[in-house]
């Protein structure tokens, strides 16, 4: 069954009705569902299929909390918010209660807001955090608090222990740098998965395609791109997947200054000028530089194709 999306307490307990099942919840921002999120989100999972008619659930919030409380440092962030919830989806939860997080939900107490949304709307079962979760009106809320709560409604609270990998913990403020700083390999590594922008195909200037190589330009609403240079990617179009060398930045031996995100997709022929397409980033090949001339760009280009095109078959024999 595909996730259920509930956008109030009020839509909530309208869909599953007074009767409804109680619900093994984990709440949190979940950005980028990384490996940390994917064992609390599968921890919910199990703890719901192993009892009878619970919902395996997740409760989080739109838009990102500090772009409320505190614009001017609010990252940029991972995922859109349907990314999050078909990566929820795809993960196999039951539904997800989507909070409006405004400056009144921000003002809401801890143990009023435990009350309101995981007692009376989702009925919890169990309540799945991370060992440092916070929550509430100026995030008084902790585990300890959250615990008792627990204990006088009738929810178990538990806490799942961080994913480390070579002694790092797994979060999106670390995979938000890598990303940042053209790292994808190292972001792949905690987030279990290529980083990938998603979005629309949109019609180019037809320079490339005259002067240098034929390439797919994407447009997208994803907030956090990686740092400008060449990758190493591969191109989800319509079902298809197609390695493809990327350049994320302005075109500067062209003069340009716009942001463009275009995609070489290897053994491809087809001219295509709008659609969906996903760019999955594998590897950084180099910086975006301003050649001197266009037969300069071209002969680099067709360089990192063929570095791009190794690194795939690398890749292939390594399984």
């Amino acid at each position: 069954m595909a996730l259920e999306r509930l956008n109030s307490a009020a839509e909530w307990i309208e869909h599953y009705g007074e009767m409804r099942d109680r619900a093994v919840v984990a709440i949190g921002n979940f950005d980028g569902v990384h490996l940390g999120h994917q064992k609390i989100l599968r921890g919910v999972i199990e703890r719901a299929r192993s009892g009878n008619g619970l919902l395996a659930s997740v409760l989080t919030f739109y838009p990102h909390p500090p772009r409320v409380l505190r614009p001017e440092v609010a990252p940029a962030l991972l995922m859109t918010l349907e990314q999050r919830l078909a990566a929820f989806d795809a993960l196999g939860l039951d539904a997800a209660l989507v909070l409006q997080f405004d400056e009144e939900l921000s003002k809401v107490g801890a143990e009023d807001f435990a009350r309101r949304f995981l007692v009376k709307t989702l009925r919890a079962k169990a309540v799945l955090v991370g060992e440092n979760f916070r929550f509430g009106h100026r995030q008084a809320g902790d585990v300890k608090l959250l615990s008792a709560i627990g204990a006088k409604n009738g929810f178990e609270v538990c806490i799942v222990e961080p994913v480390t990998i070579d002694g790092e913990v797994v979060s999106s403020t670390g995979i938000r740098q890598a990303v940042a700083e053209g790292r994808v390999e190292e972001a792949a590594k905690f987030l279990g998965r290529s980083f990938s922008l998603e979005g629309e195909i949109r019609p180019g200037t037809g320079t490339g395609r005259k002067m240098v190589v034929p390439t797919l330009n994407l447009t997208t609403n994803q907030e956090l791109l990686p740092r400008n240079g060449v990758y190493a990617t591969e191109v989800i179009l319509g079902g298809r997947r197609f390695p493809a060398a990327t350049n994320v930045g302005v075109r500067p031996t062209f003069d340009g200054t716009r942001l463009a995100i275009e995609s070489h997709l290897f053994d491809f022929n087809e001219q295509i000028t709008s659609g969906r397409m996903e760019v999955r980033f594998r590897m950084r090949l180099r910086d975006e530089q301003k050649f001197a001339s266009v037969d300069a760009l071209r002969e680099q280009v067709l360089r990192d194709i063929e570095r791009a095109k190794e690194y795939f078959r690398e890749s292939a024999l390594r399984g």
